[in-house]
C-alpha cells in the first residue's frame, strides 16, 4: 500500500488567492480549489476544514507576511513614529494584484464574525502602538489611517490609481512622518 499523498497548503492557498484575484471572491469555491490543485474535495476539506477556515488561512499568511515586511522597515526599538513609518512603507509595497486578491479576501471574511473579531483585534492592536500623546505621534496616527484609506480606496476600485499615483500618494503620507 502506496503512502497517502500529502496535500501542499502553501500551494493550495497560492491557487485559492490566484482564483480570487483573477475571478474574485465569489469564485473561490472547494470545488474550484480542489479542481485547480489537483486534489479531492475532500482532501481539501480534511486540510482546512471549511471554506471560512480557507479564506481565514489565506488571511493569516498575508497577514503574517505584512508584519514582517513592515518589521523589516521598522527598528527593534522603534519609535511610535518609525513604526508608522514601517507600516505606510509597507504599505506602499503592496501592489495592485495584491491589492485586488486582499480586497476580495476582506470582503469574505469580513462576512464572519469570527474573522471580523479577528480584523477588529488586528487593528486595535495597531491603534495602540500608534497612541498619540504629542503632535509627531498625532502625525503618525493619521499617516496609519491615510495609508490604509488609499489602500482601501484603491483595493475595492473606487479610486483608479496608477503605480505612480500610488508612489505619490504614499511619499505625501511619508512626508506626514
Amino acid at each position: 500500500m502506496g503512502r497517502p499523498r500529502s496535500i501542499n497548503r502553501d500551494k493550495v492557498l497560492d491557487i485559492a488567492e490566484r482564483i480570487v484575484r483573477e475571478e474574485g471572491a465569489t469564485a473561490l469555491t472547494f470545488d474550484a480549489v480542489a479542481k485547480a490543485a489537483g486534489v479531492t474535495k475532500g482532501g481539501l476539506q480534511y486540510c482546512f476544514g471549511s471554506k471560512d477556515d480557507l479564506v481565514a488561512a489565506m488571511a493569516e499568511r498575508w497577514v503574517e507576511g505584512f508584519d514582517a515586511e513592515v518589521a523589516r522597515h521598522t527598528p527593534p526599538d522603534a519609535t511610535l513614529s518609525q513604526r508608522a513609518r514601517g507600516y505606510v512603507t509597507a504599505s506602499a509595497c503592496i501592489d495592485e494584484a495584491t491589492q485586488t486578491k486582499l480586497a476580495g479576501m476582506l470582503v469574505s471574511l469580513l462576512q464572519s464574525p469570527r474573522h471580523l473579531d479577528q480584523a477588529r483585534r488586528w487593528y486595535a492592536d495597531w491603534l495602540k502602538r500608534l497612541e498619540p500623546g504629542s503632535e509627531t505621534e498625532r502625525r503618525a496616527r493619521a499617516a496609519f489611517f491615510a495609508a490604509e484609506g488609499a489602500f482601501f480606496l484603491r483595493s475595492l476600485g473606487l479610486v483608479e490609481m496608477d503605480q505612480d499615483k500610488w508612489d505619490g500618494v504614499f511619499d505625501d503620507i511619508l512626508s506626514l512622518l
